[in-house]
């Protein structure tokens, strides 16, 4: 086999994301299943669920995963990579447990793991890998096979992942009236989390304090500067432009990074600004959170203010975010076998770990999480 289509030690990939309800009964058992043990009252989820109720009941991120799922095994067979791939979520079917159970039942041991989350932090990292030690620990109880997984580094600043979202914002810039284009204000979204998360995201060396951010971010402002810098080679314009957040849901008393999309577009449409280009650099897909709270809420905030506004188009499944995590896969698969492969990333910090060390991003309460240093496994756990 070509060293360059080598998938070994690995014998399958794993597509790992959230999840969301794909009808109107789904609404509040999906939201039970994201909060689970934090007691908010079933009326309260009723409440939550209404901007999934807006589009009945039925949140894209599904259906965007198997357009990804789809993309992924093209990819893969155009080039040549034998491997093949599943799909599980944390919170909504297919599950991430139902799925590792089908994939030992299907002879895999050694499997690589791709998370649809880009960044450093304990929701966009820890916990997936939390919920992976979970779901092997109910295939140890069952007797099963306990596979290896793998998880795949941060894919935030390769070039599959940021040069879509380049095309995206160039894109959205000329869909803005002539007059406006050039003195466009450029507003990269991304989840909000609470301060103390996100100064405690990333290694230990990224922590920081007073909400500064860690490396999450640090991570979203490298993306963001790598855009800009790109537009302006493009374009000739250098576009004024911030990080800002969207879809808080913590309690109000509880400091979550700001300032909130909706805030900054007043903020700038009082300033003068003639247009703002919104550009979800946060997320890889067009889920519930960007159709409602970008594509709903924020656009309707700029309709009220008079400002002209585009969203530019996330990820999603574009053939070159396929060939990243083809680059990633094989990247990963030539360090396991002890190779020094070539790693791409974009921007100043340089491609990220492979390994989670320990004390990255840590929970508030300790729990198990597979696929990082400080996992010893249910096998090893049962002989403790």
């Amino acid at each position: 086999m070509p060293e360059q289509c080598d998938p070994r030690p690995y014998d399958a990939l794993l597509l790992l994301s959230f999840g969301g309800p794909e009808g109107p009964d789904d609404v509040v058992p999906f939201l039970e299943n994201v909060t689970r043990g934090r007691g908010i009252p079933r009326e309260r989820l009723k409440e939550v669920g209404q901007h999934y109720f807006l589009f009945g009941g039925v949140s894209p991120i599904n259906a965007q995963n198997r357009e990804l799922l789809d993309a992924l095994r093209k990819d893969f067979a155009e080039h040549g990579l034998d491997l093949p791939v599943y799909w599980g979520n944390r919170n909504w079917a297919p599950y991430l447990t139902d799925t590792l159970r089908t994939m030992v039942h299907d002879g895999h041991r050694r499997i690589a793991v791709l998370a649809t989350s880009a960044y450093a932090s304990y929701s966009g990292c820890r916990q997936y890998r939390e919920n992976l030690a979970d779901a092997l620990g109910v295939l140890r109880a069952e007797g099963l096979p306990v596979p290896q997984v793998d998880k795949l580094r941060h894919y935030f600043n390769h070039p599959g992942f940021i040069r879509p979202m380049i095309d995206g914002v160039l894109a959205s810039l000329a869909a803005l009236p002539e007059e406006a284009r050039d003195g466009a204000h450029l507003a990269f979204t991304t989840h909000s989390i609470p301060t103390a998360a996100a100064d405690t995201s990333g290694t230990p060396a990224d922590h920081t304090r007073d909400g500064e951010g860690g490396a999450y971010a640090a991570q979203h402002l490298d993306v963001a500067r790598v855009i800009v810098d790109a537009v302006r080679a493009e374009t000739g314009v250098d576009h004024p432009w911030r990080l800002v957040y969207q879809s808080r849901s913590g309690a109000p008393h509880i400091p979550w990074l700001e300032p909130d999309i909706c805030d900054h577009l007043e903020e700038r449409h009082a300033a003068g600004v003639p247009a703002v280009v919104m550009a979800p650099i946060g997320f890889v897909s067009d889920h519930m959170e960007v159709k409602y709270d970008l594509d709903t809420e924020a656009t309707a905030k700029a309709a009220e203010l008079g400002l002209p506004v585009a969203r530019s188009a996330t990820v999603g499944a574009d053939p070159r975010f396929a060939a990243a995590v083809r680059d990633l896969l094989l990247e990963r698969a030539a360090a396991e076998r002890g190779r020094t492969p070539e790693r791409c990333a974009l921007g100043s910090l340089g491609a990220g770990h492979d390994l989670c060390p320990v004390g990255c991003c840590p929970a508030r309460a300790p729990r198990p999480a597979a696929a990082g240093a400080d996992w010893r496994g249910p096998a090893a756990e049962a002989h403790a």
